[in-house]
């Protein structure tokens, strides 16, 4: 997989608490590159998205 890169992230914020996102804690959601505040947040994230895809 390809390097994430911060500058390339869709959001600064993180959408789980608010704070501005890391360059550690990005991640690929729907072809764009979405940015979290902490490597837990982005985990968290995928977790649901996990879930929420195995349950339709």
């Amino acid at each position: 997989m390809a390097e994430l890169k911060l500058e390339d992230c869709r959001n600064d914020r993180c959408p789980w608490s608010g704070d501005p996102v890391s360059a550690d804690s990005l991640t690929i959601y729907k072809g764009e590159v979405v940015g979290f505040c902490n490597p837990g947040c982005r985990d968290k994230f995928e977790k649901a998205v996990q879930l929420f895809e195995q349950s339709i």
